[in-house]
């Protein structure tokens, strides 16, 4: 079998796409397929041609022909196999099956087709394989994408913890400062008033000298106390005093250990400007937002099995602009018998019933706008509950074991392939220790926190390359209840319900068609899914 070349042609001739496979003419490959619309006779049943040279295999996609050119000694058999594998990819790669979806995603196609077929013979690969050859994905990447964000997160966190700081010292400096004023004088009015009168009587104005000069004395001596300081009327401190951000050692350090991994760090930010930058990094900017979330409530016995699991869900939807309020969102469930929907007092049921479509039960009403909160305005609720230990995303299994004067712990881990889980924390509580454990082997990285007596073991991400993972520690001889319960932390961005969405596949997981009820095109949107754990133990 030799496909000379795969093509995709519109119905009157044009050729969109076409990628030869052996050497041959720009003139010879054009004459081919300026040939093969002449070909194609009216009411035939077979998809092949052939000619005296070579044959045509093709197969109707909508509007237009996906097209196999092969030697005339190939086998049949072969090439509608092979026709048949790209067709299944071109709908994968194509956002709409015409000229212009085809001339759009042209390259994305051309590389696909060197994936199924290589210098003119048929690779034994399946169309999921081919996606994952053309994502190219690296574990590498990922983690080094996750190591760089929680850096700038941390970084955020402490910004954000030495602003709060500030802001709390300069209350408390106020406050101190009224407080002495009121003790001493009354008020700052009672510090002018004496003020007043000191000059008043150097100029000889009703008081004597001595009692004049006396008075001068104690306000000078009195207003000289604060060193340098405003008096008590002016509220607000004078600019350049007080702690400033990046100036604390510990601080310095941690941007110093950033900025020689080749970090940019900007010194001297002004606490109100990082609150307010912090704050608008979080805030949605397309004008429709749709968050799915899901919080996962597991507890697992220790000896094994299932004691509860249980998922809650929401979909939330969030509008900047009141124009794009008259809106439906249609969504496609995935299926899943187990997870039962309940849809918002507000929305009309039966249009979710019969066509999986949210909207008001008055259509003319908008949906509420503006800044609403984190989550938006609840559409739509869901709830799995099951027994099936199946569907737990990740196991743990603990071994204490004492020899001697120790305690071994085997700590180990076995994720399932249902998700990626991303910022793993396993929270192992020890017993009182003056000493940090003894960690000889572990998969990831851990710390102990000695106020709380715990063992944290952290895995930035949990996919196909390490499902399974083991920790060993030591620590002197304990009881074995002792390492219980065991709380776990973990986000993903997958989600029990797999909710879809009909025509756009902007995300593995949550993908939302937006129906204008004005008419027009729909507005720009975003989504967000996201799985997270609310209380996961192994008791």
């Amino acid at each position: 079998m030799v496909v000379l070349a795969a093509s995709i042609m519109s119905k009157n001739g044009k050729v969109l796409v076409s990628r030869q496979f052996v050497d041959m003419s720009r003139i010879r490959i054009e004459g081919l397929l300026a040939a093969f619309p002449k070909l194609i006779g009216i009411g035939k049943q077979h998809t092949y041609v052939e000619t005296e040279n070579v044959r045509y295999v093709y197969q109707p996609i909508e509007a237009l022909y996906l097209l196999l050119v092969t030697n005339k000694q190939s086998n049949i058999l072969d090439d509608l196999e092979t026709l048949r594998l790209l067709s299944k990819l071109v709908p994968e790669y194509s956002m709409s099956l015409d000229e212009e979806g085809i001339c759009q995603t042209a390259f994305e196609l051309i590389f696909a087709f060197d994936e199924v077929i290589s210098l003119g013979h048929k690779e034994n690969v399946t169309v999921a394989q081919v996606k994952q050859y053309c994502e190219m994905e690296s574990h590498e990447e990922k983690l080094h994408k996750l190591l760089l964000q929680n850096k700038i997160d941390e970084t955020k966190r402490r910004m954000k913890e030495e602003a709060s700081k500030i802001d709390q010292m300069k209350i408390e400096k106020n406050r101190g400062n009224k407080g002495g004023f009121m003790s001493s004088m009354g008020s700052g009015r009672i510090e002018s008033s004496f003020s007043d009168m000191s000059i008043s009587s150097g100029g000889g104005g009703g008081f004597g000298s001595g009692s004049g000069f006396g008075l001068t004395t104690d306000i000078d001596s009195f207003v000289s106390k604060p060193k340098g300081r405003q008096p008590s009327s002016a509220t607000a401190p004078p600019k350049g005093l007080g702690m400033k951000l990046g100036k604390n050692q510990r601080a310095n350090q941690f941007l110093e250990s950033l900025k020689a991994e080749g970090e940019m760090i900007v010194e001297d930010a002004q606490p109100s400007k990082l609150s307010s930058h912090i704050a608008t990094a979080h805030q949605p900017t397309d004008p429709v937002t749709l968050t799915a979330e899901e919080k996962l409530n597991v507890t697992l016995k220790r000896d094994g099995g299932l004691s509860n699991f249980d998922v809650q869900g929401q979909l939330s939807l969030q509008i900047l602009n009141p124009e794009d309020g008259l809106i439906q969102v249609q969504i496609e469930t995935g299926g899943n018998p187990g997870v039962i929907f309940k849809t918002h007092p507000n929305m009309n049921k039966e249009l979710f019933a019969n066509e999986n479509i949210l909207g008001l039960r008055d259509p003319t009403r908008p949906f509420p706008t503006g800044q609403t909160g984190d989550a938006g305005v609840g559409l739509l609720k869901w709830r799995m509950q099951s027994a099936d230990e199946s569907m737990v995303p990740l196991t743990i299994n603990c071994w204490p074991s004492v020899s001697g004067n120790e305690t071994f712990v085997s700590i180990e881990y076995e994720a399932s392939s249902l998700f990626d889980l991303r910022n793993v924390m396993i929270s192992v509580p020890l017993p009182a220790l003056r000493e940090p454990p003894s960690v000889r082997q572990i998969d990831g990285e851990w710390r102990y926190d000695s106020r709380n007596s715990i063992l944290e073991w952290s895995i930035l991400l949990i996919d196909n390359s390490n499902r399974s993972g083991a920790m060993e520690f030591v620590v002197p001889p304990a009881d074995s209840s002792s390492f219980f319960p065991i709380s776990v932390r973990f986000s993903a961005t997958s989600t029990y319900s797999e909710l879809k969405l009909l025509n756009l596949a902007l995300h593995h997981c949550v993908v939302v068609n937006i129906l204008p009820l004005k008419g027009g095109a729909p507005p720009k949107f975003s989504q967000r899914t996201q799985l997270v754990t609310e209380n996961y133990q192994v008791v």
